[in-house]
């Protein structure tokens, strides 16, 4: 099997990175038209940055809806194809971030993110989560190239509530643990060949990282301020987990994100807290350490990740739901099937079981 590494062609990140943009186009030699997808806030938030920014572009801007659809992306791929633009800019949340993914690619034309949050890997990425109406997970869909830039602009970052950051720190925590899984079964990434050295080597770096400098990011986003350890934090969110998931390769975690979806009450949380929970099921059913284990959970607990089902508004959760999150999280194409053995509904509903009572005794203890 050829190992094979992907990544975005251009990273930037920085204070005041949006008046860049422009700049950043140029060098890429992107002329316009380009079509804005973003939220109504966040083009609220960033008009007159843009219009700063983007003096030499003609732009038309799409309001996304808040969440990344079939719908969705057919009607932002109909406002792209009105505008005969040349490039597609998703600016905001990792969801609207995917919808501008899949519009780019639906309409042959180069991506650019500009994530106004460090809340996801998802902007580096050649993929999208697509959902579907009633909000639980469809299916991922990939494309043949990365984003052609990636520009973050940390002031925005440090702007936003903290729990957006810490929910990037839940799912860039998974990216190692998940990547050294596949590494360890001779598994494929999310790009279908093995992982590269780097690969894993940029995955360990970011578990390094958040475990470094997690706490003082987060409280760093509570100042408003952008210091060096939020620095660190966003590229590990950003950047390092980006690449670490896609060249590293999933597993059971983002799997039991995937299952947590089928449950309403969990559309009110964020896709990284769901993967933390999800990650402490994956270490519980690959017979982790107790030692690694707790060291996840605590640092989950210091945070502000979730580490228990009653933190994902699950509290008293009933077998038959318990087993309708496993069921969905061993779906055939599912990550969890990335394991080195064969990863059963049984053996998910188990280990979601011991995952919550192991936080339960943590906290404890604490």
């Amino acid at each position: 099997m050829l190992e094979i590494f992907c990544a975005p062609s251009r990273y930037v990140q920085g204070r005041d990175a949006t008046a860049a943009l422009g700049e950043q186009l140029a060098h890429l030699q992107i002329s316009g038209p380009v079509l804005l997808l973003a939220s109504q806030r966040t083009a609220d938030q960033l008009s007159t940055l843009w219009e700063q920014a983007l003096t030499d572009f003609v732009y038309v801007t799409y309001i996304f809806g808040g969440e990344c659809t079939q719908a969705e992306i057919n009607a932002g791929v109909e406002a792209g194809r009105a505008a005969g633009v040349t490039a597609v800019i998703g600016a905001g949340g990792g969801k609207a971030l995917d919808t501008s993914r899949a519009v780019a690619a639906q309409l042959q034309v180069p991506a650019i993110n500009c994530p106004t949050l460090a809340s996801s890997d998802a902007p580096c990425s050649a993929l999208s989560v697509v959902y579907n109406e009633d909000g639980s997970v469809d299916r991922y869909q990939f494309y043949p190239t990365n984003p052609v830039l990636v520009l973050v602009d940390t002031t925005l970052v440090a702007r936003a509530p903290r729990r957006y950051l810490v929910s990037g720190m839940g799912d860039a925590l998974a990216t190692w643990y998940e990547a050294r899984t596949v590494i360890e079964a001779h598994g494929v990434n999310q790009v279908g060949g093995a992982p590269t050295l780097t690969a894993g080597a940029l995955a360990r770096l970011c578990r390094d990282t958040l475990f470094a400098d997690g706490l003082d990011a987060a409280r760093s986003v509570d100042a408003r301020s952008v210091t060096p350890a939020l620095e660190r934090v966003v590229e590990a969110n950003t950047l390092l987990s980006g690449l670490g998931f896609e060249s590293g390769g999933l597993a059971i975690a983002h799997s039991v994100h995937n299952g947590l979806t089928v449950l309403p009450p969990t559309h009110a949380y964020l896709h990284g807290e769901k993967v933390a929970f999800g990650l402490l099921v994956q270490l519980v059913v690959e017979g982790r350490e107790a030692s690694e284990i707790t060291e996840v959970i605590n640092f989950c607990r210091k945070v502000g990740l979730p580490t228990r089902l009653s933190d994902l508004g699950l509290a008293d959760l009933d077998a038959k739901s318990i087993t309708a999150i496993a069921e969905r999280t061993v779906q055939p194409g599912e990550t969890a099937h990335h394991e080195p053995f064969e990863v059963t509904t049984t053996m998910i509903a188990d280990g979601i079981r011991a995952a919550d009572e192991w936080a339960r005794a943590v906290a404890v203890r604490i």
